[in-house]
């Protein structure tokens, strides 16, 4: 297939997520956040564009689908503010509903309630990003994404229509939104069944726009990732000592409220208590 590609195809060795396919209706994202680490290898990211001939090219793929999942999307968020008018993963949606597959969305913006009547169509779920619950916090962090509090009335929205959502904190970033708890027991209360957790890992970029955002807590991170921390692949992780204390934390609230719990590319699979992406809630509608 052209435009519809096999999930992962560096072959990470930290990844868990069961076999998909994926597919990006736009290349770039104007979300912006300071931590996003896919700027380091699509040029321009932060300019959003459309793929071209999006449409035309994702009706010759659909044809040969047979039931996979398909993620969208894991570079470009699918529901970048452009969306909103030009309305092209609508659009890819429309597509798909009249093939055999399933779809995962993973987006920050709430503009993915748009598009219920299309997902109630076909096995479909929604993975929202929520890093913090304090839209402060989040405008800096996330300048030009929906702010926490539309992200969760999104999630509450998906649950109450009868579509199956789950919410990645993620990244945890140290001094910044390293306590989950009370989003967790919100997420828990609004009926979120799984909840994905990773921390921030640092790549050349986005360590200049985390340092330039946060100053203050950058010469904390610093110590962390570039004295302590450790290279795998090509990225800087923190200490694993620290990234199992945190995470471990995020579980056991999980565990608390009862909420399934998965981590991502951390190399700490036994925290994860259900397929760590959140696609098995696909099996429960």
């Amino acid at each position: 297939m052209d435009l519809i590609r096999r999930f992962d195809p560096w072959h990470f060795r930290l990844c868990t997520c069961p076999p998909k396919l994926t597919f990006n209706p736009y290349t770039g994202c104007d979300h912006r956040c300071v931590y996003c680490y896919v700027s380091s290898y699509i040029p321009k990211f932060f300019v959003c564009r459309p793929k071209r001939d999006l449409v035309s090219r994702l009706k010759r793929d659909a044809a040969h689908l047979n039931g996979e999942l398909i993620s969208i999307s894991n570079s470009s968020d699918p529901y970048p503010r452009l969306e909103a008018e030009n309305c092209l993963t609508r659009k890819c949606l429309e597509v798909l509903c009249q093939h055999n597959c399933r779809v995962q969305i993973i987006t920050k913006s709430d503009i993915v309630v748009r598009d219920i009547d299309l997902l109630r169509k076909i096995p479909s779920m929604v993975s929202l990003t929520i890093t913090t619950n304090d839209d402060a916090v989040a405008r800096i962090i996330e300048p030009n994404a929906p702010p926490p509090s539309k992200r969760l009335k999104a999630v509450e929205t998906l649950i109450a229509k009868g579509l199956a959502a789950s919410v990645r904190i993620d990244p945890i970033i140290p001094f910044v939104n390293d306590n989950a708890e009370s989003l967790v027991e919100t997420l828990a209360a609004m009926g979120v069944k799984h909840i994905t957790a990773s921390t921030y890992k640092v790549k050349h970029d986005d360590w200049q726009r985390v340092s330039l955002a946060l100053p203050e807590k950058a010469e904390k991170l610093r110590k962390l990732y570039f004295e302590c921390g450790e290279k795998i692949g090509r990225y800087t992780y923190l200490p694993r000592e620290l990234r199992f204390k945190l995470l471990k934390a995020v579980a056991d609230v999980a565990k608390k409220y009862e909420v399934k719990f998965g981590t991502c590319r951390e190399g700490l699979s036994q925290f994860n208590t259900a397929a760590c992406d959140g696609s098995w809630l696909l099996s429960t509608i």
